[in-house]
């Protein structure tokens, strides 16, 4: 079928029929590329200043006679008509959600203001016009870059837009133009003399929102445009299966890999299914959108997706992400296997597991851990060991200690649990039917949480947490060897126990995060990724509990655009940061540039309730007061310089990090290799 009837365009001529600059997530800038997805996930406009080299004067030469091909004029001095801003536009994306005609308009001060609408096809970029004009004389980058940074520059370049949501055309400035009130107001009253409609201030950074606070100028922020978004591509993608609509997955037992989900809200844990839609907007770096990425299926936000899907409820269905949109269209039901078989999407390739190291049975102090030291504790742990001594004075690492795979081995061996599990998979129901895996591997966790904790164990684990930690509140997390690998992240999967404040509570802890390996959801994406469930190790992380003002997750680069490096995107939320991960309330998310160094702004947060400890153990919620504002600029770079320093330390490899602010101090939680499985 075409695109879903909730993201047509309707009202308009074609060339003006648009989408607000919205997607990807996460740029929120124009286009600068018709063939490129990344650009067009990114949805963010050229800019001459990260443009890596000027064109030459024969190229300038060049691209000024092929323009003089399609006929028109270079430029116009004011736009009077609809038709002269067609006849000027460069439409990015046509025919997509994310089309959208846009002129480029340069300002030259020193010739009386006098601004130039930029035949923009013939004109890819403001540099590009200006030297051809001779209005920029020289090549050096030192001048260009003053048309972005000084006060008295001589040149203002801007970008002229149709935004069909609000209605009405908007002006912008590169996140990174240091623009200042008074050459906004300038830019401001020039429009509005030689534009024929009225204009509004788009702006790209929160120090350009400040500028026209102070210039008193009404603006509209990404934000706004992000709320009236009607698709996010979370992860790219096509897949086969029987689309349902499903309103929680918690109360929907029968799941199957081959199922299509509709979902009315991001569920926080789920078991491997085909593919993913959501009505509600959710958080780049949810729990559920890492896996989707590690399992490589689409997932998307789509507007009233239920209502728009309901129609395919219970049919087998092909779905398509792009970039630019969405795709459903029926298909015939695939042949059903034959009788004992499961009826699973196709088996990935086996993912090797890193091999345990079950000589080390003494607890280890992440002080003096090394990433080499996973071979026993996991990732996690080891990662944590490695930056505890590195990050000072920029960040630290609560205190905590590892009890490693040796005894998660041997308590495992004591109860016969590998035996069980053994038996289990030879039964053609256990490897037929989910419902029964379900209900036999909950059996199996329950068992192992409820035996008889080692006596020498518990009394080695209370020692160590009495005498390193001093019996604070810890908390007890998960630090397998089958999480944070290459091509699995398996984010979400074990479980983390909160804030434990009683010795006899830390037992029953451990064990929980010990069964959690039998965790369905875990159990399930393991055999979708071909890893052998015989050689899954658990290690566990016990680390003093964190007390945070904010928390939250950020990538070191930009998660649509593997070349923008320069780029962290962070989410974050007040409290805790579990529900931030859960991805079910959207957190506040942010994008920091050091190129530019501009913060933009995508949403702030919508919670209403955060987390805090509670002195009795575990964690409660509490109402939010106040502004919904949840990070500061001074703190999005500092936040940005951390995890760049983590990227370098755990071999220049791009992390998914998750940290913690109590008053001026950044604490870190987790480092993991970021995972993208767009395709």
């Amino acid at each position: 079928m075409p695109l879903s009837p909730a993201l047509r365009r309707v009202g308009l001529p074609r060339s003006l029929r648009v989408c607000p600059i919205i997607l990807s997530a996460f740029g929120l800038l124009l286009v600068a590329g018709s063939g490129s997805e990344a650009l067009a996930q990114t949805a963010r406009k050229p800019s001459p200043y990260e443009n890596a080299r000027p064109l030459r004067p024969d190229e300038l030469a060049t691209q000024s006679q092929e323009g003089a091909k399609r006929g028109g004029p270079a430029y116009l001095g004011q736009i009077g008509t609809q038709a002269e801003f067609q006849q000027l536009a460069r439409v990015y994306n046509a025919g997509t959600p994310l089309e959208i005609p846009h002129v480029l308009f340069v300002i030259d001060r020193q010739r009386g203001d006098r601004i130039y609408y930029v035949d923009t096809p013939r004109y890819s970029l403001h540099e590009n016009f200006a030297r051809a004009h001779r209005l920029l004389p020289g090549s050096d980058r030192a001048t260009l870059i003053a048309q972005y940074k000084d006060p008295k520059r001589r040149l203002l370049f801007g970008t002229l837009s149709w935004q069909r949501d609000l209605p009405g055309y908007t002006y912008e400035f590169w996140e990174g133009d240091q623009v200042t009130p008074a050459l906004l107001r300038l830019t401001e009253d020039k429009l509005r003399a030689t534009f024929y409609e009225p204009v509004r201030f788009k702006a790209n950074s929160t120090a350009q929102e400040q500028t026209a606070q102070t210039a008193g100028l009404a603006l509209v922020t990404q934000e706004a445009l992000l709320r009236e978004q009607t698709f996010l591509p979370l992860n790219t993608g096509h897949a086969q299966g029987r689309l349902r609509i499903v309103k929680s997955v918690d109360d929907t037992p029968d799941l199957a890999p081959t199922d299509i989900l509709v979902l009315d809200e991001v569920p926080v844990a789920i078991p491997p299914v085909a593919g993913l839609v959501t009505q509600r907007p959710s958080t780049l770096l949810s729990h559920v959108n890492l896996l989707a990425k590690g399992w490589r299926i689409p997932n998307a936000y789509v507007r009233d997706a239920v209502a728009a899907l309901r129609k395919y409820d219970g049919q087998w269905v092909e779905l398509t992400v792009t970039s630019n949109g969405y795709q459903v269209q029926p298909i015939a039901k695939p042949e059903a296997k034959p009788e004992g078989k499961p009826n699973d999407l196709p088996k990935a390739a086996a993912l090797p597991l890193p091999k345990p190291d079950l000589s080390v049975r003494a607890l280890k102090p992440l002080t003096g851990m090394a990433t080499r030291d996973s071979r026993y504790c996991g990732v996690k742990a080891a990662n944590l060991g490695a930056l505890k001594s590195a990050l000072p004075p920029l960040a630290s690492v609560p205190d905590g200690f590892c009890i490693p795979f040796a005894q998660y081995a041997a308590f495992m061996k004591q109860l016969g649990i590998p035996q069980r599990i053994a038996a289990l998979e030879q039964r053609p129901d256990f490897a037929r039917d989910a419902n029964v895996r379900r209900a036999e591997l909950a059996a199996l966790r329950q068992d192992i949480i409820t035996a008889p904790p080692d006596a020498a164990l518990l009394a080695a684990w209370r020692e160590r947490w009495q005498q390193q930690l001093k019996g604070r509140g810890v908390f007890v997390r998960s630090s397998s060897n089958s999480e944070d690998l290459p091509g699995f992240s398996g984010a979400g999967l074990y479980t983390t126990v909160p804030n434990v404040t009683q010795a006899n509570a830390l037992a029953q802890a451990v064990q929980t995060v010990w069964a959690s390996v039998y965790n369905f959801e875990a159990y399930e994406a393991r055999r979708a990724a071909g890893i052998g469930q015989d050689g899954v190790v658990m290690a566990v992380l016990v680390q003093q509990a964190a007390a945070s003002d904010s928390s939250g997750v950020m990538i070191t680069r930009d998660p649509f655009d593997a070349s923008r490096r320069y780029v962290t995107y962070i989410s974050a939320k007040r409290g805790l940061g579990i529900k931030v991960v859960e991805g079910k309330r959207q957190a506040e998310q942010l994008m920091y540039s050091t190129w530019s160094k501009a913060v933009q702004v995508l949403s702030r947060s919508a919670e209403d309730t955060q987390l805090v400890a509670d002195a009795a153990g575990g964690v409660r919620e509490v109402p939010i007061e106040g502004s919904r504002q949840v990070l500061n600029d001074a703190l999005v770079a500092r936040l940005a310089a951390v995890g760049n320093q983590i990227k370098l330390r755990l071999g220049n490899v791009d992390q998914d990090i998750e940290w913690a602010v109590q008053g001026d101090h950044i604490i870190v939680l987790q480092a993991r290799p970021y995972i993208d499985g767009s395709r």
